[in-house]
């Protein structure tokens, strides 16, 4: 599949489109998806036919690399990622920039790959949040007339590159935080699930002891007796099963980025159908694929939606439902269940996992609301922008 190729315009095309590249790099959190953009948007906004960024690890190579203007055959083809030499090293050892009539006439150019594409007038720059560089970006081969002998980017051209490139440390400084939030979030959310496992699980299991040493006790002197309790072994020993099914969906949540959120969610419904005695369906209609966090987030919301609904509310029906919204999704989860007085819940401080789904929510742009009433059973539904 071709990249998309820049669209014209240069420094030319006004404050609209450079405000609407920076808006674009604060959309993301993912920082794969930061780092794209920051390319796609260097590379549209001043017209150059290759752009690429490279984020530098601690062995002089790169950790990651995104390119935009080369064809994913091309890409295969180049071969391995390129070492922090010559050019690249300048921008990212001495934080400078770099605007070239000619890189393959700069002593410092090493050479490239055979499948490389042929490449002329360069400018790059670094990224940097104080100190630190984060990255580089760089461009090539600007789409107008070039003087002769001399570059087709401009010193306005390198200006407006360095304020995208200000930015871009913003929302990369941004992504990594937040990933390294997340990370903490699920740690949080495995340590909270696995006291529920041990906790449901025991009580099960202690019963279950109490009950096979009764039904011993009671096997010659009260046969029928003895019957009854088995029958109550048998159903501890299922309700104990159950419990451990829908632990482990949740502590080992289907591949997301393997098999994209309705297959995820249709998985896990499924699952969860099987392990409780209340009737869980799923069903989905148009939705697109969705940046990453934020399928995340539908997908974590759910799970608290159906856990709410499973656990806390004896619900004997959860339709959950995910539907295509706009460029985004909504999320909808209802229950037959107990219901609440979702203001009551507020006053108490007993938040049943409200105040995390919000939160999710709005981590990614979108927007919860719940409808519920005592007796009444639950409606949770979340709404995501898209991308």
């Amino acid at each position: 599949m071709l990249m998309t190729k820049g669209r014209g315009g240069g420094t030319g095309a006004g404050l609209s489109r450079v405000s609407g590249a920076l808006l674009a790099m604060s959309r993301h959190l993912e920082v794969r998806d930061v780092l794209k953009t920051i390319v796609v948007s260097a590379r549209e906004l001043l017209d150059a036919e290759y752009a690429a960024l490279g984020v530098p690890d601690d062995h002089g190579g790169f950790a990651q690399f995104v390119v935009d203007g080369v064809s994913e055959e091309q890409w295969k083809a180049i071969g391995p990622l390129p070492r922090q030499h010559g050019i690249l090293a300048a921008m990212l050892k001495d934080a400078t920039p770099q605007r070239l009539a000619d890189v393959r006439l700069d002593p410092r150019f090493g050479g490239w790959p055979s499948a490389h594409p042929d490449m002329s007038d360069f400018l790059g720059l670094p990224i940097a949040d104080g100190d630190e560089v984060l990255g580089a970006v760089f461009l090539a081969n600007k789409r107008c007339p070039k003087p002769q002998g001399g570059c087709g980017f401009t010193a306005e051209d390198e200006e407006l590159l360095a304020i995208l490139a200000q930015h871009a440390a913003i929302a990369l400084t941004n992504a990594r935080l937040y990933e390294r939030s997340r990370e903490l979030t699920i740690a949080g959310e495995r340590a909270r699930l696995a006291h529920e496992l041990h906790d449901a699980v025991s009580q099960k299991l202690f019963s279950l002891r109490l009950t096979a040493q009764a039904a011993t006790a009671l096997v010659d002197r009260d046969p029928a007796r003895a019957k009854d309790e088995l029958q109550q072994i048998a159903l501890l020993a299922a309700e104990a099963a159950d419990e451990l099914r829908s632990a482990v969906v949740e502590l080992r949540p289907a591949a997301l980025d393997e098999d994209g959120l309705v297959a995820t969610l249709r998985t896990q419904v499924r699952v969860l159908d099987r392990a409780h005695s209340a009737r869980v369906t799923f069903a989905s209609h148009g939705v697109r694929a969705l940046p990453a966090a934020q399928e995340e987030a539908l997908l974590r919301v759910a799970q608290e939606a159906l856990h709410n609904a499973l656990r806390h509310a004896d619900a004997r029906q959860v339709d959950v439902t995910l539907t295509r919204h706009g460029q985004g999704a909504r999320l909808r989860v209802v229950d037959d269940g107990r219901g609440f007085d979702p203001s009551a819940v507020r006053r108490a401080g007993r938040h049943l996992g409200l105040v995390s789904m919000r939160d999710r929510a709005g981590g990614v742009g979108g927007g919860l609301a719940v409808e519920s009433a005592p007796g009444k059973g639950t409606a949770i539904e979340m709404e995501v922008p898209g991308g």
